[in-house]
């Protein structure tokens, strides 16, 4: 599946995935992303049956990119939504853009509230896109420093992520972010609580910080989570779309039309 936050780059426009040609250096490039960011192949195939069924291209690779995350989210036992269409796929991407937009994994909470607030989202709509960690995997590069010389983390859960993450080598070598990666769930904030968060900017959110409560009601009442993380959804996915003449209609969503 491919990362939710994957999505907002330029915009909701289906940037991320172009791949590299002479001009246009590919956002699947950047550090949040390279060896990380999957699921491509899978978004071709839905374009392509789309496609088959429309006739024509009218179906944006951008559209099709925000209904798989909320159905893959619904396929994971998750919320569903419903998604705004009419978006239009951009002409271009910037690796350097993604590089300085997308959230790094190593960033204390002010700079995630920081991050976010650029974005027009408040510090809910970043616990609640956080909670997207109850999904998915991370490399070992992406949490060793925290496994081995932070002071707010749980010995055993510390030792535990040592044995498959070494001190030298094994970068990508891979961890889960919560306990049940393939189950949309609570896992992850309940998981923060017990300072067993992966990631460093994880349990940046429940640090004695100003998100703490949020993280704490997220990991006891899933009903509340589901439907923050749905708003935050649809908030997200109508940042800076395309819309109307803007953009195009992607053939393949991996080229620009010539």
């Amino acid at each position: 599946m491919l990362k939710l936050f994957a999505i907002v780059m330029q915009g909701c426009d289906g940037s991320l995935l172009l791949d590299s040609t002479a001009t246009i250096d590919s956002e699947k490039n950047a550090r949040a992303n390279e060896n990380s960011t999957r699921g491509f192949e899978v978004i071709d195939q839905i374009k392509a049956e789309v496609d088959k069924v429309c006739g024509r291209p009218v179906v944006s690779c951008a559209d099709i990119l925000a209904v798989a995350a909320r159905d893959s989210v619904v396929a994971l036992g998750g919320p569903s939504w419903k998604v705004r269409l009419g978006r239009r796929d951009s002409t271009t991407a910037s690796k350097n853009l993604a590089n300085n937009v997308l959230p790094s994994p190593f960033m204390d909470l002010p700079a995630l509230i920081n991050n976010f607030k650029n974005q027009g989202l408040n510090q809910r709509d970043l616990v609640a896109l956080s909670g997207g960690h109850t999904i998915g995997l991370a490399q070992c590069f992406t949490f060793r420093n925290r496994t081995y010389n932070a002071t707010n983390i749980d010995p055993a859960f510390a030792k535990e992520r040592r044995a498959t993450c070494p001190r030298d080598g094994g970068n990508t070598n891979l961890a889960p972010l919560d306990p049940t990666p393939a189950r949309f769930d609570t896992s992850y904030f309940k998981n923060l609580v017990e300072k067993r968060g992966l990631l460093s900017s994880d349990q940046a959110l429940f640090n004695g910080g100003s998100t703490d409560d949020i993280v704490k009601t997220y990991s006891y009442n899933p009903e509340v989570f589901w439907n923050d993380f749905s708003m935050s959804m649809i908030k997200m996915g109508n940042i800076k779309p395309l819309t109307g003449k803007q953009g195009q209609i992607r053939v393949n969503c991996r080229k620009v039309n010539w």
